[in-house]
């Protein structure tokens, strides 16, 4: 399990060093404390982006479906309950993947931040692919 959750870390850690031109912790990553670090920051980009494609769907609902606005409060609706029913399960997925570090460990917490960047960033792609025009 500790080998699949330090393979997964850094294949996150790859994917967002990839995207971002900044330095950012993930960068040269030697020691576990930047291990850690890393895996915090994957899960604050994945969820600020998470945010971003909820938000830009919610627009793009508005813009497809002009003077319609029964309709979009109805689509938005649904979307924020399924966003909702999401959100625990991939919260309490990320709690069974855990399950073998102890709470409250830097371990713990970086395989938990790992997997909550991985569901979040899945979640942005699948959002993203919604309602394209």
């Amino acid at each position: 399990m500790k080998a699949m959750v330090w393979l997964v870390l850094l294949g996150v850690m790859t994917g967002a060093q990839a995207g971002e031109e900044d330095s950012t912790p993930c960068d040269n990553v030697d020691t576990e404390q930047q291990t850690y670090a890393c895996a915090a920051f994957n899960r604050q980009t994945a969820e600020r982006e998470l945010k971003s494609a909820f938000d830009d769907l919610l627009q793009r609902l508005r813009e497809q479906y002009p003077n319609q606005s029964s309709k979009v409060s109805d689509l938005s609706a649904r979307l924020q309950a399924a966003q909702t029913q999401w959100m625990q399960l991939r919260d309490a997925d990320c709690k069974l993947e855990t399950f073998a570090e102890q709470p409250g460990s830097k371990a713990y917490e970086a395989a938990l931040n790992t997997c909550l960047a991985q569901r979040s960033d899945d979640r942005s792609e699948y959002l993203q692919s919604l309602a394209q025009q």
